[in-house]
């Protein structure tokens, strides 16, 4: 029977009543009384969870005490609130937990036992609680429990592209969280869902505002603003950050330059944060685009990256604030390969930078796409802190109505191996610092929340938020098992609805690609909202800005060609990375293109030639979608009618486009390979101007 009817506003902290009768009774047992020992608020906020939580995972009222007194007890704390945690010997392994990692262990003397969550930190005790309720959701033994926790990056953020008028750059899911207009006064109950969300996931800053950056943030008026979401987050270990304009002492400083190596304005800046540290005292630090798409930076100035995050560094270092400076440069006056730009301006840079400065790279070199082999700057930078860039929300896999799930796609590139320092040098031990020994690391991610009821527009568009989030604490769970996590906390832990589901979900990035981008194609979506197919896309205010820059497509053959005969990218990567991409014979089949120029009739792995396997896996991706939509159509009886309704539309809007980027795609490069498409393939339903007419108007994230 089907559940009642959900709006998917509570995300994955559902906390319904366990249908199982015997792990219910089990739990009840076990979790007869609620003891958190201490009175800050971000211990009131780990008591309120767990009394939520348990009240409605268990169906009745939690006992809540102030000393153990139960046979069966659920004790949370650390050894400084909590005396009883304190008499419990753990404190070794509390050292190896750190700042916000936690013991969540079974103890069991004198007839009685006792759940207990202990941490160093109020946010560890929190991060403990969420585990347990986690464990609850999806049905877990916790009767002899016996783990510890720790986060493998120190900073790990959401990146809001959200601009002061409430619109958000790449935002499929409604207007901007923040209601600028009224705060500081008003604190909407959204705010305070959003930093529970966050923290259950490990979650612990939030950059509130666009990388193409509005000076009016830094003014006294909206640091008051700003201030008061810091106080609604601060209970839950969510810092805030925000974006930085390098050209603010012009703005709103009244300077006459913002030259980093003036003395004026390197005074003002640590004024301003002088400013905004009294307003918010745990304020995180900066995020900076700058010399980027026109933002302005310290090479307006002759300047380098190094000038100007340094500049920021030391205003914010007395304060303990960080700078995020990202590393998505690309120059209009270099005529270079786009994929080479970041690792040239910024490698020569390695070790100028300023402790309290992370370098933010995107995961590929050229701009989020469907799939990218991973950014060469990582491992080529041992003296600099390199801070991981995700994109959650899916620019360019879909935007708020496509179904892809993101975690296969994080994990190919924390799996890449750099070979920095020889095998197993992985992207992952780049980022969490163990590779190059960097004492500060993070990890970021393009948020994916807006206003619809449900954040992220599409209901499958949370997983990304929450396996971000978990990835970011911990980049070695697998992708099926934060797939899991995520089904049965939000939809059912049934077997029937698991089993299927999932395997939906973790193909289905893959059916993203091959309906978009196959064997290593890019940048081919329509221009500016990159929402459809756009291969024709020519004629520019910059070649790196259109399609044909990109695939290269003419009738001998299609490509970028990033070997020694063409732009030499594959020079970036270490030796054996570099040989593995130049080689024909060993080149993943994914990154064919991408690397490569070949012609037509270039013979692939299947026994294909490039042409009839571009089709093919142009045909497989729609396939895969209508075998999707069957997937789904099986789940109506257990997914309340609202959700199931919802995504079964989805479902429809993707099969319809992915029959677009196929039929489109197709019917373009077919005027260069001049052959037909394979006997047996469904055909194109209209014509190749037919596609080249579709513009659409008003499409949301530009």
């Amino acid at each position: 029977m089907a559940a009642h009817a959900d709006d998917g506003y509570r995300l994955w902290l559902r906390y319904d009543l366990i249908k199982t009768e015997a792990k219910l009774a089990r739990y009840r047992q076990h979790l007869q009384e609620i003891v958190v020992q201490g009175s800050s608020p971000t211990l009131k906020a780990a008591k309120d969870e767990l009394k939520q939580g348990l009240s409605g995972l268990l169906g009745n009222a939690v006992n809540l005490s102030a000393e153990p007194s139960r046979a069966f007890t659920l004790v949370a704390g650390t050894p400084k609130s909590s005396a009883f945690i304190s008499s419990l010997n753990v404190s070794t392994r509390l050292q190896e937990a750190g700042q916000e990692g936690y013991l969540l262990f079974t103890h069991k003397t004198n007839g009685r036992t006792c759940t207990v969550i202990a941490a160093n930190t109020d946010a560890g005790v929190l991060y403990g609680a969420f585990h347990l309720l986690r464990l609850l959701q999806t049905e877990q033994d916790i009767t002899s429990l016996n783990l510890s926790s720790a986060p493998k990056t120190q900073h790990r953020i959401l990146n809001h592209w959200d601009n002061l008028d409430r619109t958000v750059e790449r935002g499929y899911s409604g207007f901007s969280l923040w209601d600028w207009h009224k705060l500081p006064e008003y604190i909407d109950q959204r705010y305070i869902d959003y930093a529970r969300a966050n923290a259950s996931i490990g979650i612990n800053g939030t950059v509130l505002t666009n990388v193409n950056a509005n000076s009016l943030v830094l003014t006294e008026e909206y640091l008051q603003k700003v201030a008061a979401l810091a106080n609604a987050f601060r209970p839950y270990g969510l810092k805030v950050y925000l974006t930085a304009r390098f050209s603010s002492p012009l703005e709103i400083g009244g300077l006459k330059t913002a030259d980093p190596l003036n003395p004026e304005v390197q005074a003002w800046w640590k004024r301003k944060v002088q400013e905004i540290y009294r307003h918010i005292p745990d304020f995180g630090g900066f995020l900076v685009k700058a010399n980027s798409e026109g933002q302005p930076g310290p090479q307006n100035y002759g300047r380098t990256h190094a000038d100007g995050a340094n500049m920021m560094a030391d205003a914010l270092a007395p304060m303990g604030g960080i700078v995020m400076w990202r590393a998505f440069v690309y120059d209009n006056n270099v005529p270079d390969d786009r994929a080479k730009q970041a690792y040239n301006e910024f490698k020569p840079l390695d070790g100028t930078f300023r402790k309290n400065v992370l370098v933010q790279v995107k995961n590929g070199a050229i701009d989020f796409q469907p799939r990218e082999p991973f950014h060469p700057l990582f491992g080529a930078m041992p003296r600099t802190p390199l801070m991981m860039e995700f994109q959650i929300t899916q620019e360019y896999l879909g935007q708020g109505t496509h179904l892809a799930y993101l975690a296969p796609l994080y994990k190919e590139v924390l799996e890449s191996d750099t070979y920095a320092k020889g095998k197993g040098s992985t992207v992952a031990k780049v980022v969490d610092g163990s590779l190059h020994q960097y004492t500060t690391t993070g990890m970021a991610g393009v948020a994916n929340i807006g206003t619809d009821r449900n954040w992220t527009g599409h209901h499958f568009g949370q997983a990304n938020w929450y396996s971000f989030g978990r990835l970011a604490w911990d980049h070695t769970l697998a992708s099926d098992q934060m797939a899991q996590e995520w089904l049965r906390m939000t939809f059912s832990n049934e077997d029937a609805f698991l089993q299927p589901t999932r395997k939906m979900m973790l193909r289905s990035h893959e059916t993203v690609v091959n309906y978009m981008t196959p064997l290593g194609l890019h940048h081919i979506m329509g221009w500016n909202h990159h929402y459809g197919p756009g291969p024709w896309i020519k004629d520019k205010p910059r070649a790196d800005w259109t399609s044909v820059y990109y695939h290269r497509a003419t009738e001998k053959g299609i490509g970028f060609d990033r070997t020694k005969t063409g732009s030499n990218a594959v020079a970036q990567y270490f030796a054996p990375v570099e040989k593995l991409f130049s080689s024909l014979k060993n080149c993943p089949e994914k990154y064919l293109l991408w690397f490569h120029h070949l012609p037509w009739d270039y013979k692939v792995s299947s026994g294909r030639i490039l042409w009839d396997e571009l089709c093919y896996r142009y045909a497989e991706g729609v396939n895969e979608v209508r075998d999707m939509q069957q997937t789904w159509e099986q789940q109506q009886n257990h997914v309340d009618p609202e959700r199931f309704k919802h995504v079964q539309t989805f479902l429809k809007i993707q099969e319809k486009e992915a029959r677009w980027w196929r039929d489109a795609c197709l019917l373009y490069f077919q005027t260069f390979s001049k052959r037909p498409i394979p006997a047996g393939l469904e055909k194109p339903a209209h014509d190749l101007e037919y596609y080249q007419r579709i513009e659409p108007k008003f499409a949301p994230g530009i």
